[in-house]
C-alpha cells in the first residue's frame, strides 16, 4: 500500500537511535504493535517497543558494550528492558508458540519475522516497521483492517483465544477503542467460548475491564457484551447497561474524565459492589470507592456532601444519579471548620465526651448553613456551649433529686 511511518517524534527520543544502531541496525530490529498502529493512527503510542533477531542474550551484550543500561525483565519470553534518557523500551526476541494452555505459553525464539507476527492477537498489532525509514512489514492485512476501524483475529478466532483466554476482553476493549464494524467471526468466537474466561485469574480480568470501560465507544461495546452473555461467567451482576450510558452522559456535559471504577460501579447492583470489589481483588482504595459510589447522594446538597465523603467520592455519587450540582463541586475545595476543641475549652467545657459531642454539633449546623464564616461559627459555638451546659445543669439537678428521694 505504499504506507510509511511517521518517525519524526520516536526518532527524536534521546538515546532511541543508539539503541537501534547497537541492536545492529534495521536489518536485526523493528518497531512493533501498538506504536507502529497508534502512530498510524495519529495517535501518542503509550510505549515504544522493538522486537529484534537477537537473542535475548546477544541483546543484553549487545546493550552493555553501547554502555545502555539493560533490566533482563522477562528473559524466558525473551524481552530485555533498555533505560534511555527519554525512558524504558522493551525490547524482545522474535518467537514462536510452542504450547499455550489459555493463561500461559511456552515460547521458543525464532529468526522469522512472519512466526512471531503469527502468534499475535489482532492483525492490527502484527505491525511492524523500519526504524530509520518507517517502511511498514504487514503480513496478515492489518494495514486493511486499520483502514476499516476493524478488529480481527489472525487466523482462526477459535484458536486464537484457546491460546490465551484473555483475548476475548481484548477484542472487545480494541473494538471499544478503534473500531466500527465488529468483526461477526471475532464476536461468534469470543461469545462460544465466554466460560473460557473463568480459568483467568480474577487480577487480569478486572485490569482489562476496568481499560474497557474508559474506552471511546465503551457504551455500545458493553451493551453488545451484556447481549451476547460475555460477562455471564465472570461477572453475571453485569445484565444491563442503561446507567452506564446515562453515567457516561453525564461525565461528558459535566466535561468531567471517565473513571473506570466509578463507570464499574453503574453497572452493578448497589448491593452488588462489594462482592465484586472482593472477587476481582481490586485495591482497598478502589473496593472503598466503589461501594462508595454506590451508596447515594442522600439530601444535603452538593458541598455538604462533598465535605463529607471527599470531594472525588461526592463526583462519583452526584454523576451517577445525574445531579448537576457536580459542576459546583468539581474544582471545590472544602473548608477547614474554624474552630476547635480548646475554644470550647476556654468558653468554658470539661475537655472530653462533652467537648467532642459540641464539636460534632457546630459542626453539623456549620455544614446545614452552608459552611459561614468566623464571626458566625463563634455565634454557633456560644449557643452549643450554652446548649451543653444547661443539659449538664439539668443532668446535676435531676441526679441530685434522685439521691435524695
Amino acid at each position: 500500500m505504499g504506507v510509511t511511518l511517521d518517525l519524526d517524534r520516536i526518532r527524536a527520543l534521546p538515546g532511541f537511535e543508539g539503541l537501534v544502531d547497537a541492536l545492529g541496525g534495521p536489518a536485526m530490529v523493528r518497531l512493533v504493535g501498538g506504536v507502529v498502529r497508534d502512530t498510524l493512527l495519529g495517535i501518542e503510542p503509550a510505549d515504544v517497543d522493538l522486537a529484534t533477531s537477537l537473542l535475548p542474550e546477544a541483546v543484553l551484550a549487545a546493550l552493555k558494550t553501547a554502555g545502555i543500561r539493560a533490566v533482563p525483565t522477562g528473559l524466558a519470553h525473551g524481552t530485555v528492558t533498555a533505560i534511555l534518557p527519554s525512558g524504558p523500551i522493551e525490547v524482545t526476541t522474535l518467537r514462536r508458540d510452542v504450547s499455550t494452555d489459555g493463561r500461559h505459553a511456552v515460547v521458543a525464539f525464532t529468526d522469522a519475522w512472519v512466526d512471531d507476527a503469527a502468534r499475535r492477537d489482532f492483525t492490527i498489532n502484527a505491525l511492524y516497521a523500519d526504524p530509520r525509514t518507517g517502511q511498514i512489514y504487514d503480513y496478515f492485512h492489518g494495514l486493511d483492517d486499520l483502514a476499516a476501524a476493524r478488529v480481527r483475529f489472525i487466523g482462526d478466532p477459535y484458536g486464537r483465544i484457546a491460546e490465551d483466554h484473555l483475548r476475548i476482553l481484548r477484542f472487545f476493549r480494541f473494538h471499544a477503542r478503534f473500531g466500527e464494524t465488529i468483526d461477526a467471526d471475532g464476536l461468534a468466537a469470543c461469545a462460544a467460548r465466554t466460560n473460557d474466561l473463568m480459568a483467568l485469574s480474577r487480577e487480569r480480568i478486572a485490569a482489562e475491564v476496568l481499560r474497557l470501560l474508559v474506552a471511546r465507544h465503551a457504551v455500545p461495546v458493553v451493551a453488545l457484551m451484556i447481549e451476547h452473555g460475555i460477562f455471564r461467567a465472570v461477572l453475571p451482576e453485569i445484565t444491563d447497561g442503561t446507567r452506564f450510558a446515562a453515567l457516561v452522559a453525564h461525565e461528558a456535559a459535566a466535561a468531567i474524565p471517565p473513571d473506570p471504577i466509578r463507570r464499574l460501579a453503574a453497572l452493578l447492583p448497589p448491593d452488588a459492589t462489594e462482592s465484586v470489589g472482593a472477587r476481582l481483588r481490586l485495591s482497598n482504595a478502589d473496593r472503598k470507592r466503589l461501594i462508595g459510589a454506590a451508596s447515594g447522594v442522600g439530601d444535603e446538597g452538593p458541598h455538604a456532601l462533598a465535605y463529607r465523603v471527599g470531594v472525588a467520592g461526592a463526583i462519583d455519587r452526584l454523576l451517577l444519579a445525574g445531579d448537576p450540582g457536580v459542576a459546583s463541586v468539581r474544582d471545590w475545595i472544602p473548608p477547614v471548620l474554624p474552630i476547635g476543641g480548646g475554644a470550647l475549652v476556654q468558653r468554658g467545657l470539661r475537655k472530653g465526651p462533652e467537648v467532642i459531642a459540641t464539636l460534632r454539633q457546630i459542626e453539623t449546623a456549620w455544614i446545614a448553613e452552608g459552611f459561614p464564616e468566623q464571626p458566625r461559627v463563634d455565634q454557633l459555638a456560644d449557643e452549643a456551649v450554652a446548649d451543653a451546659r444547661a443539659a449538664t445543669i439539668i443532668d446535676n439537678a435531676s441526679a441530685a433529686s434522685s439521691g435524695r428521694a
